[in-house]
């Protein structure tokens, strides 16, 4: 049952006539005749009779007349109502999980941003971890932002920027100079970040594909910190280079490119295909999108 065939029952009981119910409905007689013949089949009743005083309901169509009416005017608010999204009036409350990349790098920006624009909008930052696609499919988390090379079928994506290596130590450090060569790396004491999204397992198959062997003394799950370490200890270590630029803007550190080749990756945004066309989270990923365009 669909709209065009509600108003053609409707049509033709308030004018009695096929003919004037194509005119006010701007459909050609026989595409009304076709619509009632689809009623008469949907209903197994004639619905209408043709007498000496126009088309006359039956007492089916007559109990049918009230029911389908408010179903023809709820179809027509259904049709007719825009869902908007207006984000300087919005008092929504998002949920996006990011990496620790994610949150270090653009977080302050995107806040900015949605401050100037949505001052009524609230965030909730979520840790990305094994839970995350699950909580994208059932709404828990509007956008995930971060490295998630295993997101499955019904997500859609969009790269933000492309990530390479660097290495990472403190500034004066008494062996490291201006490049750090192949033996010195394997030399060194590193510390390793095995937080999730920071390509860590990249580092550790591009070093092992090249039979390449460090010296780990430390094995840390998250970013926040690694800064004051490395500016307090002669230990290495190998980032992302954003989160490497990040490091030496906020601590006594110098960035170096790596010895060896790394392979690259993206940082991108996730979300799951039910949300592709919800105003409000095409705001968010607008939004965040731009951060990086403008960048």
């Amino acid at each position: 049952m669909d709209l065009k065939l509600l108003a053609v029952f409707d049509e033709i009981y308030k004018t009695r006539s096929v003919s004037r119910a194509g005119e006010n409905l701007g459909l050609a007689q026989t595409s009304v005749s076709l619509a009632l013949a689809r009623l008469r089949r949907q209903f197994n009743d004639p619905l209408f009779v043709r007498t000496s005083a126009g088309m006359m309901p039956t007492p089916h169509a007559l109990t049918l007349v009230q029911p389908l009416r408010q179903a023809l005017e709820l179809l027509r608010v259904a049709t007719q109502q825009q869902v908007l999204f207006d984000p300087s009036t919005s008092t929504r409350h998002f949920h996006i999980a990011m990496t620790d990349i994610s949150h270090l790098e653009f977080l302050p920006r995107l806040m900015n941003q949605i401050v100037k624009q949505a001052p009524g909008v609230r965030v909730d930052i979520l840790r990305i971890g094994g839970d995350t696609a699950r909580q994208l499919e059932s709404g828990d988390a509007d956008l995930a932002v971060g490295f998630m090379p295993d997101v499955e079928a019904g997500f859609y994506q969009q790269t933000l920027f492309d990530q390479s290596f660097a290495c990472v130590m403190r500034h004066g450090h008494p062996r490291i100079r201006r490049k750090i060569s192949g033996k010195l790396f394997e030399q060194e004491r590193h510390v390793v970040i095995t937080a999730p999204g920071t390509g860590h397992d990249l580092v550790e198959q591009g070093l092992s594909r090249q039979r390449v062997a460090r010296q780990v003394a430390l094995s840390m799950p998250t970013l926040p910190g690694l800064g004051n370490l490395l500016a307090n200890t002669d230990l290495v270590a190998t980032v992302p280079d954003r989160v490497a630029q990040m490091l030496v803007r906020i601590a006594r550190v110098k960035a170096l490119p790596p010895p060896f080749p790394l392979p690259s990756f993206s940082i991108k945004q996730h979300w799951h295909a039910r949300y592709q066309y919800d105003p409000a989270n095409q705001w968010l990923r607008s939004t965040v999108a731009n951060l990086f365009l403008e960048a």
